[in-house]
C-alpha cells in the first residue's frame, strides 16, 4: 500500500502541476485573456513558478519511488515533502484567489501523510 500511495502522491503532484500550467498560463497566454502589464507579468510568473515547481518535485518523487523507494521512506525526505506541501498551500492562500490549486496541494499533503502512516 505504501508503494501505491507514494506513486499516487507524487504522480498527482506532477499531473496537477502540469494541468495548472496548461490552464492558467499557456491557455490564457495563447487566448490573449490578459492585457500586457506588470500585473500580468506577475500573474504569469507566479503561476509558472508554482506549477513547474510542482511538476519538477512530482517527477523527481516518482523517479525516486521507482528507483529508490527506501529513500522516500526516510524521515528527512518525508519532512521535506510535508514542508513543500505546506509551502504550496501557503502560497495558494496568500496569493491565489481561486480554489483549485488549494485543493491540489491539499490532496498532495493528504497522500503524503497517508504514505507516512502506512510505511
Amino acid at each position: 500500500m505504501h508503494k501505491y500511495l507514494l506513486y499516487s502522491a507524487y504522480g498527482w503532484l506532477a499531473l496537477s502541476g502540469a494541468l495548472h500550467f496548461v490552464v492558467d498560463v499557456a491557455s490564457q497566454y495563447f487566448r490573449g485573456k490578459r492585457e500586457p502589464g506588470l500585473e500580468t507579468t506577475l500573474y504569469y510568473g507566479l503561476n509558472t513558478a508554482f506549477s513547474l515547481g510542482q511538476v519538477a518535485f512530482g517527477l523527481f518523487g516518482v523517479l525516486l519511488a521507482w528507483r529508490a523507494r527506501g529513500l522516500l521512506s526516510a524521515t528527512p525526505v518525508q519532512i521535506l515533502s510535508i514542508a513543500a506541501a505546506l509551502g504550496w498551500l501557503a502560497i495558494t492562500f496568500m496569493f491565489m484567489e481561486y480554489w483549485e490549486p488549494k485543493l491540489n496541494a491539499g490532496i498532495f499533503l493528504a497522500l503524503v501523510v497517508a504514505a507516512i502512516i502506512t510505511r
